[in-house]
């Protein structure tokens, strides 16, 4: 049998806004510091040496002075936002399925990423907690499950800079042993309520008969024990409102399991989606091929460059991969689409001295190549445009 891997990482940045201060201001490392306003203010964010002296987050900045006299208020000076945004775009050079829950938590999924070992995922997982801090000077905390419920309580338990496993199949003996407050949406109020009737380790929901615990929480009971089985089907969800994508789909007159011409078809969207991302000046890292079955159901599977382009030819290579992992199922299929994310529009990033984008010569896509494409691609984006208006005003070529 091939060994259960868990698949679902929850990222939980440690004291962010704190961090990103002390990413600037690295002499206030190990010291109680916190960020927040000294008049009429709450605490924000505060270190974790802070949070031993009893300062806590949304702490009135004075009660916290008065807690802890030596504590370091630091002034917001940080671009939280912006790093918010490069921390993330870190994990999508891992996986495209990233959920960007706020602005310092996330969930990420690493089926698309073809390891098949938990050892492999832990070696990922592990680089990607060492690359946030090399790039960024912040501490993240990661937990690792099958789901997104319990991933999220493993990345919280052994804060600043957790790494906890959970094993498929070990949810409800790793949650059994934890104060029943650990579990999402029992707030204060139902853990006191709980606990006063003796409910006080996650376990001991299992253990309670139905007539109990629906005269304890009323008709949430059902969804209180699957949380404390660890049972969550949630999926990764990597549509957000503020992410900017490309995407193009096409249903089929009569379902085709041809995959050569699904292939044509991806790439012909490919090169679709690509002249709208060089209209917008805009490049993009991530491509996902998603398709769907007769009875409407659906995979997909997506892989990200190690850099942003506006050119076609670096995601052609990727077509075939990403079709074959979305298409799971035996038969044909009746849709399928493309989107491209991970929109960048800062400055291209040019290779001075070769490197592997120049490649070899008589081999790769050296600078020179590369904009000839570029200068090629925006001729034949001219001419499709004028195309396109002829054919709009009925003069078809």
């Amino acid at each position: 049998m091939p060994e259960r891997v868990p698949m679902i990482v929850h990222l939980d940045a440690d004291a962010f806004f704190v961090s990103v201060e002390l990413a600037l201001q690295p002499q206030y490392r190990g010291k109680k510091v916190a960020v927040g306003g000294r008049e009429r203010g709450i605490i924000a964010s505060a270190s974790y040496e802070a949070r031993a002296a009893g300062v806590y987050t949304p702490m009135p900045t004075a009660r916290a002075l008065r807690v802890c006299p030596d504590l370091i208020l630091l002034p917001h000076k940080g671009n939280y936002g912006a790093v918010s945004r490069r921390m993330f775009d870190l994990c999508e050079e891992l996986t495209p399925l990233v959920q960007r829950n706020s602005i310092d938590e996330g969930y990420l999924d690493l089926s698309p990423c073809g390891l098949r070992t938990t050892e492999a995922v832990v070696a990922a997982v592990r680089g990607l907690q060492a690359r946030i801090w090399n790039a960024l000077e912040i501490p993240v905390s990661m937990g690792i499950a099958s789901n997104k419920l319990v991933s999220q309580i493993a990345s919280k338990l052994r804060k600043p800079r957790g790494f906890v496993v959970v094993a498929p199949g070990d949810e409800a003996a790793f949650l059994a042993p934890l104060g029943i407050g650990k579990l999402p949406g029992v707030g204060p109020k139902t853990e006191a309520a709980l606990e006063a009737r003796g409910v006080r380790l996650i376990g001991d929901v299992i253990k309670r008969s139905e007539r109990e615990l629906e005269s304890l929480v009323g008709s949430g009971w059902r969804g209180l024990v699957a949380a404390a089985c660890g049972e969550d089907n949630g999926v990764v969800e990597t549509e957000r409102e503020d992410a900017k994508s490309y995407s193009q789909q096409e249903t089929f007159a009569k379902d085709t399991a041809d995959l050569a011409a699904l292939e044509r078809t991806v790439k012909g969207m490919v090169d679709e989606l690509m002249r709208k991302v060089r209209a917008d000046g805009k490049r993009v890292r991530t491509a996902t091929v998603k398709v769907r079955y007769p009875d409407f159901g659906h995979d997909s599977a997506g892989r990200s460059l190690p850099e942003a382009s506006d050119l076609e030819a670096p995601f052609y290579p990727l077509v075939s991969t990403l079709l074959r992992q979305a298409w799971k199922r035996p038969g044909p299929v009746r849709l399928v689409g493309v989107r491209l994310s991970g929109v960048d529009d800062g400055p291209r990033q040019l290779d001075l001295f070769g490197g592997a984008s120049a490649g070899v010569a008589g081999e790769g896509t050296g600078l020179v190549d590369e904009e000839k494409r570029r200068k090629l691609a925006a001729v034949l984006d001219r001419l499709n445009a004028g195309k396109d208006v002829r054919v709009r005003h009925g003069h078809q070529l």
